[in-house]
């Protein structure tokens, strides 16, 4: 079926794209290394879950800075109320220089003890115990998680630094080599993938799509979309917010049409997509008088 498929209706057909072998392996590594981010996302939470439920002074001395190495190491040798009301201000000074602290060690500690022997309500003493064996294992999990997350990042940089396209890439405001690994991965390197720019804007999913009925006529975003690639793109454009004088006059003239954050960064990250294809195209590092000619057109 597939054979008589190709024989009469090939023209209707395009080729399977053929990445390089260099390509794939990015791609396995990027996958790889944003999927252990994710996972070690989902742990954080169910730490501060935990933490929420029993311990809410270790709320009060790290708050949203849950995930550093301070308070991982804290909650390591002290992961109940008990235990933590019982350190020392040196004993946590030393906990903080273990972790890879190296400015305001004392002051820091002084606050986080603070924190940890401020009036909180308190659990049972068995059940703070049993809980303080979650914390103490998720602790360790993250800790273990953020040691690979490293190791697979270096690899990645490795692998994309060799890559025949990761000078165009890198030469992009706001795209460094793990960034620009995810966009390489996902968009793939062969060529003749992509027939015009439109069409690597429609496979990134940062075009948006017309529907008009009567008189009426509305652009939505497309929800159907590799949403790796998305999020990629997302955070390329809001790091590339101040890298670029040329993008930050396009993105205030979104917003000054009245667009919310996430829309103007969205319609900021198909423009990059945009001269992402020239330059691949062309074979040419980025030009910030190529890529944003004029306020008149940035703001088109």
């Amino acid at each position: 079926m597939l054979a008589d498929l190709v024989r009469t209706d090939r023209h209707l057909h395009r080729q399977v794209a053929g990445d390089t072998e260099l390509a794939e392996a990015v791609k396995v590594l990027a996958r790889a290394h944003q999927s252990l981010i994710w996972s070690r996302q989902r742990q954080l939470n169910q730490l501060r879950n935990a933490i929420r439920e029993f311990y809410p002074a270790a709320l009060e001395a790290f708050g949203t800075d849950l995930a550093s190495q301070d308070a991982l190491a804290v909650l390591e040798v002290a992961p109940t109320p008990a235990q933590g009301g019982s350190l020392s201000s040196s004993r946590i000074a030393a906990v903080l220089k273990r972790a890879g602290r190296r400015r305001r060690i004392a002051e820091r500690a002084e606050e986080i003890k603070g924190a940890l022997r401020s009036s909180q309500l308190q659990a049972p003493e068995v059940l703070a115990g049993a809980y303080g064996e979650v914390v103490r294992s998720t602790v360790r999990i993250l800790a273990e998680m953020t040691d690979q997350i490293q190791t697979l990042a270096s690899q990645l940089e490795a692998r994309f630094e060799g890559h025949p396209d990761a000078e165009i890439l890198r030469s992009l405001p706001g795209l460094g080599s793990v960034l620009g690994a995810r966009v390489l991965a996902e968009f793939g390197d062969d060529p003749d993938r992509y027939a015009d720019p439109k069409a690597r804007k429609n496979y990134a999913g940062t075009s948006p799509i017309t529907k008009a009925s009567g008189r009426s006529k509305v652009a939505l975003a497309r929800f159907a979309r590799n949403r790796r690639l998305a999020d990629a793109l997302q955070m390329w454009a809001f790091c590339s917010l101040g890298s670029s004088e040329g993008e930050r006059r396009y993105y205030d003239a979104h917003r000054a049409k009245g667009q919310t954050h996430h829309r103007a960064l969205r319609s900021l990250a198909n423009r990059w997509v945009g001269i992402l294809d020239g330059c691949l195209r062309h074979r040419e590092r980025y030009s910030e008088r190529m890529a944003w000619p004029t306020f008149g057109e940035a703001a088109a």
